[in-house]
């Protein structure tokens, strides 16, 4: 048995240790936001927080993330409501099929965490996710909307 928590909760996972965290989320966990794109660890679908940071679960094996802090994309909301990057999605109308959208709000959120004020090249270099309709523009400009209402909510920020 393997002790993880995950959005908060404590869970004991029995497990071979060298099996993908996806698919302890999705098959031991019942956690199924979480997708499974390609596998490799390349299109990002199954991007994670582990303690904070963007993982990909395909790679992660279930043997690294013992007594960590797993947040999957069920634990980003809270009191009902969306995270501000759910909401920014929304806003911005961003999916279209929706499948790789889980793993791209999970790595926004870890982008935004660590730099509150990406520049266009950080969302680049970070966003490495694949989204087969092709929403790179609207994932650019949700993000943006949340970095500029920060800057723009700070005592003496132009407006």
């Amino acid at each position: 048995m393997i002790t993880l928590t995950v959005n908060g909760k404590t869970e004991a996972v029995d497990a071979e240790p060298r099996t993908p965290l996806l698919w302890v989320l999705r098959d031991h966990l019942n956690l199924t936001g979480t997708k499974f794109g390609c596998g490799v660890a390349v299109c990002g679908a199954c991007t994670v927080h582990l303690d904070g940071s963007a993982v990909l679960a395909c790679m992660m094996p279930l043997s690294a993330c013992a007594n960590r802090k797993i947040t999957t994309i069920e634990g980003l909301s809270s009191d009902g409501k969306p995270h501000r990057v759910q909401q920014a999605w929304i806003d911005h109308q961003v999916p279209q099929c929706g499948y790789c959208q889980s793993g791209m709000i999970m790595a926004a959120t870890a982008l935004l965490a660590a730099k509150p004020h990406p520049s266009d090249q950080d969302i680049a270099e970070r966003m490495t996710n694949i989204c087969r309709c092709g929403t790179y523009p609207r994932v650019k400009k949700a993000i943006r909307s949340l970095a500029d209402a920060k800057s723009a909510s700070k005592p003496g920020a132009q407006s």
